[in-house]
């Protein structure tokens, strides 16, 4: 057995050292994400803490959107509106107009919060699932610690006046990676440009999504829009164009123009600046070892997550891809078993490496193959 050391691919890739933004986005915060690969391309005082506004109900739709996604509820399940929350749809909020004693049902409530930013339905999905807006925080913040947001605290589930009610746009891009993540089925209905209320008693009600580059031929098809008057406004956006997909947070926008202006500017920057390589795809074939005594003679090998690094399209360097393994690897073999690992080199320095696993079961020949194929490689050296 000796150790194998294969070059597999060659890129073109950026300098790993820092991402370099010649940008700078007029806001008093920002950050860009490449969602595949997982690198940021832009930030801006990223961990400032900010107060996250109406971007607060992205977490107050996933902690509904976790319920149903394990069963303990259902879109067509009707929550009573109380006092408190009809009072949202009176004070000048952005509103649903839902009405006291109003039975909704928690898809038209989701959508009311996501397209329209209503805070009464917030206030009435919150009551609804956890008995009172106070417990429904609590679902909240259990759910930021589980993500690793270390820098927020939800007081609130529509993100109206509080102090206590504060994030960073880091954590807001976590959040929103999450949403997107675990739910893309429920995330379709954040591109939704209008919902209609058939609210009781009352004509229908028709608003538009708030979020302005939805109606902006970018490709954009999320997320939430923030105004508070201490904190001018915000967006968390994100845009998919030809297989990619970036995230942008800002905040401390000065006027809606300018929000709309320059979240498009730093989503556009990520998408000219940048180019998007895919080295392995999880749970799929990557490349094949050599098997040594087995009923096969190779064996397929895999990573257990997708690997994906961003060009830089103005600073190309080479990248090279390795893959080493001590071979040919002995039957029997299991399937999942680590054989060998990949490995991602720039400029001579390791920047990535991650485990090669066994595809499959590779069983060991009988004991009359094993002496014919010990006695081939005796005499001729061939494995």
């Amino acid at each position: 057995m000796f150790k194998k050391i294969l070059l597999l691919l060659v890129f073109f890739m950026l300098n790993f050292n820092i991402l370099q933004a010649n940008i700078d986005v007029k806001a008093r915060t920002a950050i860009l994400q490449d969602f595949l690969s997982g690198e940021v391309l832009y930030e801006k005082n990223p961990d400032t803490s900010i107060y996250p506004a109406s971007m607060t109900k992205i977490m107050t739709s996933i902690i509904a959107f976790d319920l149903l996604k394990s069963g303990d509820i259902s879109l067509d399940d009707k929550f009573i509106i109380s006092e408190k929350a009809w009072r949202l749809s009176t004070s000048g909020y952005s509103s649903m107009f839902i009405m006291v004693g109003d039975e909704v049902s928690v898809e038209n409530l989701l959508k009311g919060i996501i397209v329209a930013s209503g805070n009464d339905a917030c206030v009435a999905l919150a009551e609804g699932i956890a008995g009172t807006e106070e417990e429904f925080a609590i679902l909240m913040n259990s759910k930021a610690a589980e993500l690793g947001m270390v820098n927020s605290n939800f007081a609130n589930s529509s993100g109206i006046n509080d102090p206590d009610n504060y994030s960073t746009v880091r954590d807001i891009l976590i959040m929103s990676n999450y949403l997107i993540k675990e739910h893309p089925e429920f995330y379709e209905w954040f591109r939704e440009k209008e919902f209609t209320w058939e609210r009781t008693g009352g004509d229908p009600i028709t608003q538009g999504n708030r979020n302005p580059l939805l109606y902006k031929n970018l490709g954009a098809d999320g997320i939430k829009t923030g105004y508070l008057a201490v904190e001018k406004y915000s967006l968390a956006s994100s845009l998919v164009r030809k297989g990619r997909r970036l995230i942008a947070v800002g905040s401390g926008f000065e006027t809606k123009s300018s929000r709309s202006r320059e979240s498009s500017r730093l989503l556009t920057y990520g998408l000219t600046n940048f180019d998007l390589v895919e080295i392995s795809k999880s749970k799929k074939a990557f490349t094949k070892f050599d098997v040594w005594l087995g009923k096969n003679d190779f064996i397929e090998v895999y990573t257990k997550e997708d690997i994906f690094k961003i060009i830089k399209k103005a600073q190309k360097k080479l990248l090279k891809v390795k893959v080493s393994y001590e071979g040919p690897i002995e039957a029997p073999i299991r399937k999942n078993q680590v054989l060998g690992k990949l490995k991602v080199i720039y400029n001579e320095d390791l920047i990535g490496e991650y485990n090669l696993l066994a595809l499959n079961d590779v069983k060991k020949v009988n004991i009359f193959s094993r002496l014919m194929k010990s006695l081939n490689y005796l005499i001729w050296g061939d494995v």
